[in-house]
């Protein structure tokens, strides 16, 4: 459903004009002629003096009506080949059929045979076909080709009226005025159909606009009908409630039965707030809003699905902002007599007249100093990652080459961090710095907290695809893992159970989380340990 322009190619465009303009009118033509020579063929074989067809001379009038309608055969097949071209083969079919048709009034009594009707049908034909000058040439063949067939009947059959010119002329003359109002009718026509042409195009042009705007829209769109059958839906509202690519539902309930009962409920009172419900196989909370589309009773419904984690993600960005200019106020008034205490107690604790109880108390003041100052750090450290730019990643390379840098970084065991992937090939899209950052987090909380006595910790990084088909990395340590009271508080700031930490790491955790489309969330294992897993946002 992707579009990436609404432009209708020019020469598609060009090319159905030309059909239906120039070939299309020339196979009804071909048609007609071959209808009409059979008739003329059986009429005369089958009928004998049927209306005098062939009463001056039945030999020729055999002769041309056969070879007429041979003729009308090839045509046929050369106008479906569209070979030659177009304007040669209406000159040479027009100009068969007018000689044609005068050799047959000749055979069969001139102007009295009424066959004289099928020249004026012939030259609208042609003046349909080729417009301008070439409607009035054909019409001056046709009166010439008249013209001649009466002066050579004239001068050789004896008895024949020389008043007959006068219907001569009359017959030329109305030649020429079909020819004049089919030019005038084929010019309207043409103008017509290149009016509603482009018309036509812009209405394509502007329905390609349109979903092209529906289909990149980060809210989910699914308009339904009266009888809740799928008429529209945008690729946002396929990834929100995680259907499958084969699948192809025609109802709502196909879709989505919790969105089609949220709908049923709007519509018995239009005023209460629907609820928010998550799709079974997926992990996102949606928020549905309807619109009716018309006052009918049959009047179509359009639906909005908002993902309730981009709305708290963009609530979370205005969040950060102002703790961005929180943090500058934190610099300015915490850091500089922060600085100054540090200072001084460093000063103080180079006294050589200092009790042992008195350097007790300057490592105090140097203790919580620090922790005063890493507080500021990890708060600072919040407002300056700037903007997102997430990345497509494949995990296995990604994770292996991390785990490498902090293992040389701090100098652990080549055994203490551990990746197991798979699939192999697994991608995510998060930020790089950003994801560094995150899973530093986790695992330095591992490394603090996760320690036994009497065992190496060992901190294990999983990464497969969820139930609801996003992929997720789980960070597992066999430490102690965290006690049940505390677990409604570990994402909270500043919530913490060592002394000497600031309560920042899991809530700056979560944050880059979510500022990435991502959930963070601890998991209870049974066998001991701690689980943090982290559940990406889709690739797709």
């Amino acid at each position: 459903m992707k579009r990436t322009g609404y432009a209708v190619p020019s020469a598609l465009r060009n090319a159905d004009r030309q059909d239906s303009l120039t070939w299309k009118p020339l196979r009804f033509l071909t048609l007609y002629r071959l209808v009409l020579a059979a008739l003329l063929v059986l009429l005369f074989f089958l009928l004998p003096g049927a209306r005098n067809l062939g009463s001056d001379n039945p030999w020729l009038y055999a002769v041309v009506s056969l070879g007429y309608f041979l003729f009308a055969l090839v045509v046929g097949f050369s106008t479906r080949l569209r070979r030659p071209g177009f304007q040669l083969q209406v000159l040479l079919q027009i100009t068969v059929d007018i000689l044609a048709i005068v050799l047959l009034m000749y055979a069969s009594g001139g102007l009295d045979s009424g066959l004289g009707i099928l020249l004026v049908l012939a030259v609208i034909a042609g003046a349909m076909l080729m417009p301008g000058r070439m409607a009035f040439f054909f019409a001056a063949v046709a009166t010439l080709a008249l013209m001649a067939e009466f002066a050579y009947r004239y001068l050789t059959y004896a008895g024949l009226d020389s008043s007959q010119f006068t219907r001569v002329g009359l017959l030329g003359i109305t030649l020429f005025t079909a020819a004049s109002l089919a030019w005038l009718l084929a010019k309207r026509i043409r103008e017509s159909e290149a009016l509603a042409e482009q018309r036509g195009v812009d209405l394509a042009n502007l329905a390609r606009l349109n979903e092209y705007i529906v289909q990149r829209l980060q809210s989910g769109i699914v308009v339904v009908d009266h009888r809740e059958r799928i008429r529209l839906i945008n690729d946002a509202a396929w990834v929100m409630l995680q259907i499958p690519t084969e699948a192809r539902p025609e109802s709502l309930a196909a879709l989505s039965p919790e969105l089609a009962a949220a709908l049923r409920t709007w519509q018995q009172n239009p005023g209460r707030e629907p609820e928010v419900f998550q799709p079974p196989r997926s992990e996102a909370v949606l928020q549905p809003r309807f619109t009716r589309l018309g006052s009918g009773t049959d009047a179509a419904t359009l639906i909005y699905l908002e993902d309730t984690a981009l709305m708290a993600q963009q609530a979370q960005q205005m969040k950060l902002a102002a703790l961005g200019r929180l943090t500058a106020s934190i610099a300015h008034e915490i850091r500089n007599p922060l600085g100054a205490i540090s200072h001084a107690d460093q000063l103080l604790g180079e006294s050589p007249n200092l009790g042992d109880a008195d350097r007790r108390l300057v490592e105090i003041i140097a203790s919580h100093a620090d922790r005063v100052n890493g507080i500021v750090e990890n708060v600072l450290q919040l407002s300056r990652r700037g903007t997102t730019q997430p990345q497509r990643l494949l995990l296995a390379d990604w994770l292996n080459e991390f785990v490498d840098d902090m293992i040389n970084y701090q100098n652990l065991d080549s055994d203490t961090v551990t990746v197991d992937i798979d699939p192999v090939d697994l991608q995510i899209e998060f930020d790089p710095g950003q994801l560094n950052q995150l899973v530093c987090n986790l695992i330095q909380n591992a490394l603090n907290h996760g320690s036994r006595s009497g065992q190496t910790l060992e901190v294990k990084l999983v990464g497969r695809i969820a139930e609801s088909g996003a992929p997720c990395l789980d960070v597992i340590d066999n430490g102690p893992g965290i006690d049940s009271e505390a677990l409604g508080s570990i994402f909270e700031p500043f919530f913490t159970t060592s002394a000497n930490g600031t309560g920042l790491g899991l809530y700056l955790a979560r944050e880059l989380a979510e500022i990435n489309r991502a959930r963070l969330n601890y998991i209870e294992r049974e066998e001991g340990g701690s689980c943090f897993r982290i559940t990406f946002a889709r690739v797709d």
